[in-house]
Parts: structure tokens; C-alpha cells; sequence
């Protein structure tokens, strides 16, 4: 070799782009691979992870301000949600029902006239769920109200707390409790409820 003529090897392009893409995938799959176990540990030790906001409850079509019809107008858990005292759901109320106040009341608010556009095309609102126990899990939202506001002598409205939390002082309806077998399982063994799998599993 004559001095002076070293040439550094040419590097290959497609060894290139193959390190390029071999790369981005596996940042990507990383990036999965934490998400996911990021949401089965949180499924697994209950509530949703308090990060980007995934406890803070859904934006529902509706804003509705718990804290204005609890606190100002004096309403109560079952004046909306009504079967909740004689059937396993709660309910949510009907666009009728809260036309009952709201074909006069609320001029000029927005999330009112959204309420009225519904009610006008005769639809419905499409409410997103927030709580939900499995799929095969039974709750009986009628035995827990009597149970609890016989047992604490209470209105059955004052009750809706130990499961849902204070509903009134959240922006947005989230998930209060774990609502997984080993919180119900304690609850009833506390408060002397039934603890036999085919109470909840049938």
C-alpha cells in the first residue's frame, strides 16, 4: 500500500437503516411493554394510576355540577338516580327527568342547552361508566342501601359515600374505591354481610 492511500471502509446503507429500524422498534415495543405493565399493575392492586390524569374520571357529554344540585339546590343521590333504593342499579336519570327543571331553569348555560338539543331531537346522553365490578360479579345496589342506612340510621342518600366517595366535591365522577373481591370480602366481614361465593357469583 502506498502511503497516503488509507480510504476508511464505506459503511454499508442498509447495515444503517436495519440498526435505524431495529432501533425504533424496540423503543417502541420498550414503550408498550412499560405501558402495559403499568395498567395490570394498576388493575391488579386496584384503582387506575394517578398519572396523564387516568384518575381524574371521565369528560362526560354532559358536565354535570354534583356540587350546584347536592349543596345549593338541597337534592339528593336518589332524587336522579331513583331505583337505587328498590333494584340492583342505580340508574341514571332519563333526559326527561331532568327536563322536569330544565325546560325553565338554566337559560343562557351551555351545557343546559346541550341538555335541551338531546331533548329536542329526542335522544339520549350517552353517559360514560365510571364504576363497574366484573362481568361475574353481581351488586345489589338495593340490599347495600337498606342494609347500611337501617344499620347507621340514615336517609339511604347518605349511604352512596362508602362506595362512591364524596361525589359531591369531584369535577369529575371517578372511581373512589378498589370495588375489587378483596374490598367487598372485607366490607361484609366489618359489617357482618355474607361472605359465601354464591352471594355475589351466581
Amino acid at each position: 500500500m502506498i502511503p497516503g492511500d488509507f480510504q476508511f471502509p464505506k459503511r454499508n446503507k442498509k447495515n444503517v437503516t436495519y440498526l435505524i429500524i431495529i432501533s425504533l422498534v424496540g423503543l417502541i415495543g420498550l414503550a408498550a411493554a412499560i405501558t402495559l405493565v403499568s395498567f395490570i399493575l394498576s388493575a391488579w392492586l386496584g384503582l387506575p394510576l394517578d398519572v396523564f390524569g387516568l384518575n381524574e374520571g371521565p369528560d362526560q357529554p354532559i358536565k354535570f355540577p354534583h356540587k350546584t344540585h347536592v349543596e345549593e339546590l338541597g337534592l339528593d343521590c336518589t332524587f336522579c338516580h331513583r331505583t337505587v333504593t328498590s333494584e340492583a342499579s342505580a340508574s341514571v336519570p332519563s333526559v326527561t327527568l331532568c327536563m322536569t327543571c330544565h325546560k325553565s331553569v338554566g337559560d343562557d348555560l351551555e351545557e343546559i342547552e346541550k341538555l335541551r338539543s338531546i331533548y329536542a331531537s329526542k335522544g339520549t346522553i350517552d353517559w360514560i361508566r365510571v364504576h363497574r365490578v366484573p362481568d361475574h360479579a353481581h351488586f345489589i345496589h338495593e340490599a347495600h342501601v337498606k342494609h347500611f342506612s337501617e344499620k347507621n340510621n340514615v336517609a339511604p342518600s347518605e349511604t352512596c359515600t362508602i362506595c362512591h366517595g364524596n361525589v359531591t366535591e369531584m369535577e369529575k365522577v371517578r372511581q373512589a374505591r378498589e370495588l375489587k373481591m378483596g374490598d367487598c370480602i372485607d366490607c361484609h366481614k366489618k359489617n357482618d354481610g355474607p361472605t359465601d361465593c354464591t352471594t355475589c357469583h351466581y
